[in-house]
């Protein structure tokens, strides 16, 4: 059978109407147009649908019958093509992102706090992972995309770089180098350290600095968690090197840049030749938009 949708969209206008000028007016066609698509309709389902006089137009029992049916129908069918459409336009669908702690922390909050505000029909869920983590649920394809910390350069991703992040020092108050505007590099040679361990993307980052400029420091304490490594410095085990974007609360630290400065960069990744739904399109584009608004260097104190 082969009826279309316009055939159908102009029996119920004439039928609801009553009228064939007034239904060729309300659909922008010409009137024998509008005789055209009946007569074809008709001439398919070989039935009359319309009692036409001179004065007006009347259903038939059988045109009666396909009105209240086909509302019905095109009014689903209405329903169904906004679903998809809102789909694809990013509003509505769940997305997944995994995230290693420090973006997770400092990032994802703000960006799942806009996301519910912006797009109420969008459920974004966060994975709060070890780098390494990331990189296995990114590549397994359990999430849409992570937010990696400078993710090894291999062909397994897609990545772009959404921020510069810069490494500072944090120190107690009373410690010597707490009385310096700017740390140079040098100045912690030979000085007892707290870092995050190697399940952090910053890690190898910044053993990586510290070799290229022939700095040698004592590593008293390895941690998972910043939250952790700031409390054994203000317990005087040693000062810390950590992003600016994971910056202490705590009036008992101190936070100093260092010099010259060295940055981390903050990672989109997905699978290679994997395209995301229109949904996480929506969440990677809208991290982007936020953090060019950001300033990590901001939040020194």
């Amino acid at each position: 059978m082969n009826v279309s949708l316009r055939q159908l969209r102009v029996f119920l206008a004439v039928s609801r109407l009553r009228h064939f000028g007034r239904a060729a007016e309300q659909l922008h066609l010409t009137q024998p147009a509008i005789s055209r698509h009946i007569a074809d309709l008709e001439a398919e389902l070989g039935v009359r649908l319309l009692d036409r006089s001179t004065r007006e137009v009347v259903p038939t029992e059988p045109g009666r019958y396909l009105h209240s049916a086909v509302e019905r129908v095109l009014d689903e069918l209405e329903n169904v093509l906004a679903h998809v459409r809102t789909e694809g336009e990013g509003r509505r669908g769940t997305v997944r992102v995994a995230a290693a702690p420090t973006p997770s922390a400092s990032l994802m909050p703000r960006c799942i706090a806009e996301c519910a505000r912006d797009y109420p029909e969008l459920t974004l869920h966060l994975r709060d992972q070890p780098q390494t983590q990331v990189l296995d649920s990114v590549r397994g394809g359990e999430v849409d995309f992570g937010v990696a910390i400078d993710p090894p350069d291999n062909r397994e991703f897609d990545k772009k770089i959404i921020l510069h992040d810069p490494f500072v020092l944090v120190c107690r108050n009373d410690h010597p180098l707490a009385r310096l505007d700017r740390v140079p590099w040098k100045k912690l040679h030979g000085e007892t350290v707290v870092l995050l361990d190697y399940s952090s993307g910053s890690r190898r980052l910044i053993d990586r600095i510290l070799e290229e400029r022939g700095i040698t420091v004592h590593v008293a304490q390895q941690t998972s968690h910043t939250h952790t490594a700031f409390r054994l410095v203000e317990a005087g085990i040693g000062c810390s090197i950590t992003p600016a974007l994971s910056l202490p609360v705590s009036d008992d630290l101190s936070v100093r840049p260092l010099t010259p400065t060295s940055k981390r960069a903050i990672t989109l990744i997905r699978r290679k030749h994997r395209s995301l739904s229109p949904a996480a399109e929506q969440v990677w584009n809208h991290l982007c938009d936020m953090t060019a608004r950001l300033n990590p260097t901001s939040r020194l104190r």
